[in-house]
């Protein structure tokens, strides 16, 4: 069965031009911007080989072939989609660079060198689909055994382009006919898979960044940023397991902003709001970018640090310090901001439910205590069934109200 070059061509132009138009389709009802990029691309393309076969034999070879730049815009653009993509910026000298290097060589080179013009041509396609390669490669936020599909495929593509240029040295001169035939063939084959292959991998990446957001959504709370509750119980538990096997203790801290309720009697709840972003904008301020912090509850802040609890008493102090001293004011009348600290520390291994439990028991001393004060545990057990046998041996209440606490915590 012998295969049409022209029919291959139609059906490469047909695709590209449906699967453009679903690109740019989605890129607004999703408010994705490389969408928009990989969309035009494939029209551009769709148009540029359309102009070849329909304006070949209309139109002078050196007008046909300067036309033919369009399509090395819209490689550069398939490049520039994935670097937008990323949250990188657009590249545009690189985007049109290759279309200049294709006219000058139009313009330039004997009417007799069409071989080499090709060679250039794909030459350029090539080093256009190795950057968008590399592009998907450093994107290091993802393994390497998952993002081998988005990288697999542009190579191929270059690797197609570029495979008859590197075996025309071997190919025998009498059948150079033949075989660039075959190539021909083969590139057009190649290019309906390429068009489909690209889609398939943009909408992977486009569902895996959507996945990825959702997730990201669900761990954080909308007004300060910080995480919520399931996201700081997740990401502390890795960060306690990761402490463990070093063998180095941790440190919590639970933090209550003193008389909320009354700021939101008296200034109403944006104020409140205002007091709780500027508490979070605090804590992150004055602990370090290894520590955990999240917001558990209406105005009650927690944070896990991977030091001792010597270490963790002068960061709660910081913090104490700066939100007293922030200097609110809600139509020029002063807001008193002050916050009760309770900390615990533990060994490896312990238990997070133990160590928010121990911080909850210190931070109700420093309620009780005053308020606008840094309260710290003595040594507590390393899991709860530990404390709750403790309790039972030595019939001590303390122990009994931190297992009561750390149920409350949990639910």
């Amino acid at each position: 069965m012998s295969l049409d070059f022209s029919t291959l061509l139609l059906v490469a132009t047909l695709i590209c031009t449906l699967l453009g138009g679903m690109l740019l389709y989605f890129g607004t009802q999703e408010k994705i911007p490389a969408l928009y990029w990989w969309g035009a691309a494939y029209l551009i393309g769709a148009a540029t080989v359309a102009q070849w076969q329909l304006l070949g034999s209309v139109l002078p070879e050196l007008v046909v072939l300067s036309l033919a730049s369009a399509g090395f815009i819209a490689c550069g653009m398939m490049w520039n989609a994935a670097r937008v993509f990323h949250g990188r910026r657009p590249n545009w000298p690189g985007l049109v660079l290759g279309a200049i290097a294709w006219i000058a060589a139009v313009i330039l080179l004997p009417p007799d060198s069409s071989s080499l013009r090709m060679t250039l041509g794909a030459g350029i396609v090539a080093i256009y689909a190795a950057l968008t390669a590399n592009e998907l490669f450093s994107e290091r936020r993802k393994a390497v055994m998952r993002r081998w599909p988005a990288m697999l495929v542009p190579l191929l593509h270059g690797g197609v382009l570029m495979l008859p240029v590197v075996l025309a040295e071997l190919l025998p001169a009498r059948s150079n006919a033949y075989t660039s035939n075959i190539w021909v063939l083969i590139f057009a084959i190649e290019l309906v898979l390429y068009a489909i292959g690209t889609v398939f991998v943009v909408f992977m990446l486009v569902s895996e960044q959507t996945v990825s957001a959702h997730k990201t959504a669900a761990a954080l709370d909308p007004l300060t940023g910080l995480f919520n509750r399931r996201g700081f119980s997740e990401a502390t538990a890795r960060m306690i397991e990761r402490e463990a096997e070093a063998g180095r203790p941790v440190t919590v801290m639970i933090f209550d902003l003193d008389h909320f309720k009354s700021i939101n009697d008296r200034f109403g709840h944006p104020a409140g709001d205002e007091v709780i972003k500027l508490f979070a904008a605090i804590v992150s301020g004055s602990l370090r970018i290894s520590d955990l912090c999240g917001r558990i509850g209406g105005e009650e802040f927690a944070a896990l640090l991977p030091c001792s609890i010597d270490e963790a008493m002068t960061a709660a102090e910081r913090v104490r310090e700066a939100f007293e001293g922030c200097g609110l004011e809600v139509d020029g009348a002063p807001i008193a901001t002050t916050v009760s600290i309770g900390v615990a520390g533990g060994p490896a291994n312990i238990e997070l439910d133990v160590l928010l439990a121990a911080a909850d028991t210190a931070l109700y001393q420093a309620k009780r205590g005053g308020r606008n004060r840094v309260v710290a545990t003595v040594e507590q057990p390393l899991s709860l069934e530990q404390g709750r046998r403790r309790a039972a041996q030595r019939h001590e209440p303390v122990q009994q109200v931190i297992v009561r606490n750390a149920m409350r915590i949990g639910a």
